[in-house]
């Protein structure tokens, strides 16, 4: 079954962009997932196609209509989540990425200007999603990472079924250094342990590599990661009766 995504977006020339290319692009191609990118102009109603006014209490900027917002919403709308893409929601996550992934699709709303009027978001029991504590223009370049971190994890998009089993946040911890040819470089060598054909060795220094880059660079999801640690159950060996 394809993973179908539909963008709302008042610059639907912006899609596919980069999703057209790469490990994304051959599974669009390959119909493992389809894109459509609606405009929320279309559903404007007067002659001016007007999307947005002036926000209540004042302010600067301006603020997408609910009724124009929620005509587009209802022309996409079925089974698959709803996400606003906004710098207010909670940060996006691997987990929530997989969740998505492993559904039917996803439909995206990308905001402009200021932001869309709380009440559709709140009518349409939209999730407020957001990648990174830095404001953009609008969402679409959201909508993009959002959905290259979804394809990408869909059935047949990557070669190897284990890569993203050893990824970044795949376990709450970051990822571990990579090295490829020549194994000397400008007097740099690759750790002697890559080198001795020893699987149990480069796996336990992979696994340290990961805690320990964690550690330094990511409190928080080395915190998570023992977290997680701790509440495993402990499996005993079987014995004798």
């Amino acid at each position: 079954m394809t993973w179908r995504a539909s963008v709302l977006t008042l610059f639907p020339e912006m899609l596919p962009g980069p999703l057209g290319h790469s490990l994304s692009g051959r599974a669009l191609e390959a119909g493992i997932w389809s894109l459509e990118a609606a405009d929320i102009r279309a559903f404007a109603t007067d002659r001016h196609r007007t999307v947005d006014d002036t926000p209540f209490g004042g302010g600067a900027g301006m603020v997408l209509r609910p009724d124009v917002v929620d005509a587009a919403i209802a022309s996409v709308a079925d089974d698959r989540p709803l996400v606003f893409l906004t710098p207010r929601g909670r940060p996006l996550t691997q987990p929530e990425v997989r969740r998505y992934a492993d559904g039917p699709g996803i439909i995206l709303l990308c905001g402009r200007y200021e932001g869309v009027d709380q009440r559709v978001v709140e009518a349409r029991g939209m999730a407020e999603i957001s990648i990174g504590d830095y404001v953009l223009s609008g969402g679409e370049l959201a909508a993009l990472v959002l959905l290259d971190a979804a394809v990408r994890l869909l059935p047949g998009v990557m070669g190897a079924s284990e890569s993203a089993m050893d990824e970044s946040f795949a376990h709450h911890l970051l990822e571990y250094p990579h090295y490829t040819r020549p194994a000397d470089w400008q007097g740099r060598r690759v750790p002697d342990v890559l080198l001795s054909g020893h699987h149990a060795a480069v796996a336990a220094w992979r696994q340290a590599e990961a805690e320990r880059t964690t550690r330094e660079r990511r409190p928080d999801l080395w915190n998570a990661h023992r977290s997680a640690t701790r509440a495993a159950p402990v499996v005993s060996p079987a014995g004798p009766p």
